[in-house]
């Protein structure tokens, strides 16, 4: 297993591409992006859990119904909900690009991201495929990145290479999140494709069962958002025998999908709306897995803890309020937590009581931009890890004139 160049065109038969159609005003920011497979895939998918869902979402859901598709076309700028001729306009983007491409409308993947409930036109949509089919490329994954973002401030891909039956097999993914991330999937907009041949079933189980210890274990300010889904193309060019059961293959697939997934949401919630500093909440002796994920959620989501990450401040009492709060039963007396960057490690609570520590190391260590809050339960052998970022002046000021 090695990280490679070549995001969501790393695997065999993916080309990409990202344009500027003209729903930005912003000539200098891609909107529209595409990503296509030579072959037909394997296609899983998995969506937002807000009752009020993006156009685009309903359209892809039924287009995955057969677990097959074939390109994903994805527009920033607009997100395409709660519009009254919203699955028109994602119907219209669907089939005018599988027109282009020679393709079933049904084997497009739509999705949209930006404002919420902003009028929205297919012209420029129109007008871009073909000069989005035109410079299609096997180095296009970063336009691609480029054409999804939204209020990101930097592009967001990765790609693994490893072996299966002897054949190389490759996995890339690009994603897009800043803002609206909570842990309730889904979070944000991620594309991944491999060249890895899998049944549609099972490539749907090791979505489903990834995302519970990766996106769902992402905060960034509480939000969950509308539009957002993890999409998945399998299309099997690279040779391998085709994964149609448990086996070691497909745990092996498995490691390979976690490992792109677990790069994809460090960027992400490291790039936060406003965000200086990457936090990870790394929870240890559990009694059960459900209770380190409730713990890790609940400590990342703090907007106290959040804010105290910030101001490089030790106030680990903000990180007992969270677990307290979180739901978990928890025995408080046994609770242990640290703070590590690279900067070194401090344990500030232990038994569930404060320790002399150095304040002046203590700031040291917070003021990397990357900290891990360690936190032992002392109750069991389960563990789980959630990612966040810190609560800045910035994150206000983004979102107070986000649509305006």
């Amino acid at each position: 297993m090695k990280l490679i160049e070549g995001g969501v065109c790393a695997a065999k038969g993916f080309t990409a591409n990202g344009i500027h159609c003209g729903i930005r005003k912003n000539r200098t920011k891609r909107d529209l992006a595409l990503i296509y497979s030579e072959k037909k895939a394997a296609a899983a998918a998995v969506y937002t859990t807000n009752l009020v869902k993006g156009a685009p979402l309903i359209v892809t859901k039924e287009h995955l119904s057969d677990g097959t598709a074939q390109a994903i076309i994805c527009n920033s700028g607009n997100a395409n909900t709660c519009n009254a001729n919203g699955i028109q306009i994602a119907q219209e983007m669907s089939q005018l690009l599988g027109q282009a491409l020679a393709i079933s409308p049904e084997d497009v993947v739509v999705a949209s991201t930006g404002v919420i409930g902003q009028p929205m036109e297919i012209t420029p949509i129109a007008a871009g495929i073909p000069e989005l089919i035109a410079g299609l490329t096997e180095s296009g994954s970063d336009r691609a990145a480029e054409g999804i973002m939204t209020t990101d401030t930097v592009k967001k891909e990765v790609a693994v290479e490893f072996t299966l039956g002897e054949k190389t097999c490759r996995i890339g993914g690009i994603a897009k999140g800043s803002g609206m991330i909570h842990p309730n999937m889904a979070t944000m907009l991620v594309f991944i494709t491999t060249d890895v041949a899998i049944s549609p079933r099972l490539l749907q189980k090791a979505l489903s069962s990834d995302i519970a210890e990766t996106f769902n274990m992402v905060s960034v300010d509480g939000d969950t958002s509308t539009n957002d889904m993890v999409t998945v193309l399998a299309n099997g060019m690279a040779g391998n025998p085709e994964i149609t059961q448990e086996n070691e293959d497909f745990n092996l697939f498995m490691k390979a999908l976690n490992t792109v997934t677990v790069h994809l949401c460090r960027c992400i919630a490291g790039d936060g709306e406003g965000a200086t500093k990457l936090l990870e909440c790394h929870v240890t002796g559990a009694d059960t897995l459900e209770t380190a994920r409730t713990v890790a959620k609940s400590v990342i989501c703090s907007s106290l803890l959040k804010a105290a990450m910030f101001g490089a401040d030790a106030n680990w009492g903000r990180v007992l309020c969270a677990i307290g709060y979180s739901g978990a039963q928890v025995d408080v007396g046994k609770i242990d937590v640290a703070f590590q960057s690279k900067a070194g490690t401090i344990a500030v609570c232990q038994n569930g009581a404060g320790l002399d520590f150095s304040e002046e190391l203590a700031k040291t260590i917070l003021l990397e931009k990357e900290i891990t809050i360690l936190v032992e339960l002392n109750s069991g052998d389960a563990a789980s890890t959630a990612w966040g970022c810190d609560l800045t002046y910035d994150y206000v000021k983004i979102n107070g004139d986000y649509r305006t």
